[in-house]
């Protein structure tokens, strides 16, 4: 594999002699100190162009960066629609599992770029000097915030209300219906509800990363590893035991929270629990 300083040098040098790009940027993990290096890290550089539309008449530029094993052009699917406006970027693969996410924006749009940042940026070369200060790369935006109580409020009604919707897909023996609402927006509140107990706990001057992927360095041993649980999802009285799981949890590191920051913490947590409770042992008497 190539190491990243030969990575960097072959996109900079070619950034330097096409006088089509006028600034370069790096974002992402590698502009994070906070985040430990590995051979995982994507490249996410941007090259602001004069003429963007001469780099999409071919690929063929792209040779120069390695072989290829795979690559994406989101802004040229079909099936996914493109979410960057006039922006266009490749993310390819290398056959030597180096990976780069590249974004040609057009040079008119730099304000509008960077009032878009979420603070993990570096200048690598601004050959106009469109950028008058300096920056100072930063992951502040993705810091655990204190949560306002009505946020707090809206965290705990989506959890529960979306919960019967997992009750109800399990109770029709819909189970991947089940599974999309406890993975994709029940547990990802329960994530959230634990990540504030840590800002209460440490303090809320850094982030667990995103996805919560840091957040078992902040929980108890005991609580990371009845969270994991709940990932077990194969069959159907593995969603039931993951979903009461969650309720436990979730109350758990709810009422935690409310009495850290003095919130109230709703009635209907002891109502969800029961219809929940009811419809199981219906379930489980047809089994």
């Amino acid at each position: 594999m190539r190491s990243e300083a030969e990575m960097m040098n072959i996109l900079m040098e070619f950034a330097k002699d096409d006088d089509r790009i006028r600034m370069v940027t790096l974002e992402g993990s590698r502009t994070n100190q906070n985040i430990p290096r590995d051979s995982f890290q994507d490249f996410d550089i941007s090259y602001f162009v004069t003429n963007l539309d001469s780099f999409k008449e071919s690929a063929d530029w792209l040779d120069l960066f390695g072989k290829r094993l795979m690559m994406q052009k989101p802004e040229d699917m079909e099936l996914f629609p493109p979410e960057l406006g006039n922006w266009f970027s490749y993310i390819i693969l290398f056959e030597d599992g180096n990976k780069l996410d590249l974004t040609l924006i057009p040079v008119e749009e730099v304000e509008d770029y960077f009032s878009k940042s979420d603070g993990l940026v570096e200048i690598l070369l601004d050959k106009d000097s469109f950028v008058k200060k300096d920056l100072q790369a930063n992951d502040q935006q993705y810091w655990i915030k204190k949560p306002t109580a009505r946020e707090f409020d809206d965290c705990c009604n989506e959890f529960w209300m979306v919960s019967t919707y997992v009750v109800k897909g399990l109770a029709r023996n819909e189970i991947l219906f089940a599974i999309d609402h406890l993975h994709e927006i029940a547990r990802p509140n329960l994530l959230r509800m634990m990540s504030w107990q840590i800002g209460i706990e440490c303090g809320y001057t850094f982030s667990v990363g995103k996805n919560y992927k840091f957040i078992q360095h902040y929980l108890p041993k005991e609580d990371w590893r009845i969270l994991l649980s709940t990932y077990s999802q194969q069959d159907y009285p593995n969603m039931w035991e993951s979903l009461f799981t969650c309720y436990q949890l979730f109350r758990k590191y709810a009422k935690l929270v409310a009495n850290g920051l003095e919130f109230p913490y709703p009635e209907y947590d002891a109502a969800i629990t029961r219809y929940t409770e009811k419809i199981y042992r219906t379930w489980n008497k047809s089994k």
